[in-house]
C-alpha cells in the first residue's frame, strides 16, 4: 500500500488518479502515524523549496521521513518532491532540504553560453536520456516527459538515473537506495511516466529487489 504525503502543496489529485488508473491500493495523509502504515511514500510538490520545508517540519514530517527512509521504506519525490530530497536548495534563500541525497538546487539560468535567452519556467514535453540502471527503469525507453520546473538539481553523476537537456543538463530522474525521485510529472507523461510509477509500486511490492 502506497501511502501519498499530503503537506497542502502537492498534485494530490493527478497522482492518486494514475494510481486507480493501475489498480494500486493508496490513501492519502498528512498524519506520521498514519503514513507509517504505508509500504511505500509518494512525496508530491508543486510550489516554493522554502515553503515546502517549512511546512514538513511544522507536521513533523521531515523527522518521519527520515526514520521511514533509514527502515528501508521506499520514496518518491515528484517534481519539487523530487527537489525536497537534496541537501540544499537556493530558492528564495539558501534552505536546507531533507539530505537524503546529496546536491543543491539551483535555478535554471535561461541563458546559454553565447547569451541567448530561453524560456524558465521549463515547461513542457523533453526528451529523457537513461543514464543508470535502475529497478525504478525497469523496461523503460527514452521518450518524451511532462516538465514544469524553474530550479534543478546539481548532484553526483551517480545518482542521476535519466537526464533531459535544457540548455543545462537536467536530472530527470534520480535514485540513492530505496530514495527514488522524478523532476517532471510521471503522473502527467503518458505511458512512459505510468510505466515508471508502475515500476515504484513493484518495488514497494516487493516483486523487485533494489
Amino acid at each position: 500500500m502506497i501511502g501519498i504525503i499530503d503537506y497542502g502543496m502537492g498534485n494530490l489529485y493527478s497522482v492518486s488518479k494514475a494510481l486507480e488508473r493501475m489498480d494500486h491500493v493508496y490513501f492519502i495523509s498528512s498524519l506520521p502515524d498514519e503514513l507509517a502504515k504505508a509500504d511505500g511514500l509518494i512525496l508530491p510538490g508543486v510550489g516554493s523549496f522554502k515553503d515546502a520545508m517549512g511546512i514538513l517540519h511544522e507536521k513533523g514530517l521531515v523527522t518521519f521521513i527520515k526514520e521511514s527512509i533509514a527502515k528501508g521504506t521506499p520514496l518518491l519525490g515528484i517534481c519539487l518532491g523530487m527537489q525536497l530530497l537534496f541537501e540544499e536548495s537556493e530558492e528564495n534563500g539558501l534552505t536546507q532540504g531533507l539530505g537524503l541525497l546529496k546536491g543543491r538546487i539551483t535555478k535554471i539560468p535561461g541563458v546559454t553560453a553565447s547569451g541567448e535567452t530561453y524560456k524558465v519556467p521549463h515547461m513542457g514535453w523533453n526528451d529523457l536520456e537513461l543514464k543508470n540502471a535502475s529497478p525504478l527503469l525497469q523496461k523503460i525507453e527514452a521518450g518524451h516527459v511532462y516538465f514544469v520546473h524553474s530550479y534543478y538539481a546539481t548532484t553526483n553523476n551517480k545518482n542521476v538515473l535519466a537526464s533531459s537537456s535544457y540548455d543545462v543538463e537536467v536530472p530527470a530522474v534520480v535514485g540513492k537506495g530505496n530514495v527514488f525521485g522524478t523532476q517532471f510529472h510521471p503522473e502527467k507523461s503518458s505511458d512512459l511516466g505510468l510505466k515508471i510509477l508502475q515500476n515504484f509500486a513493484a518495488i514497494v511490492e516487493k516483486k523487485v529487489t533494489l
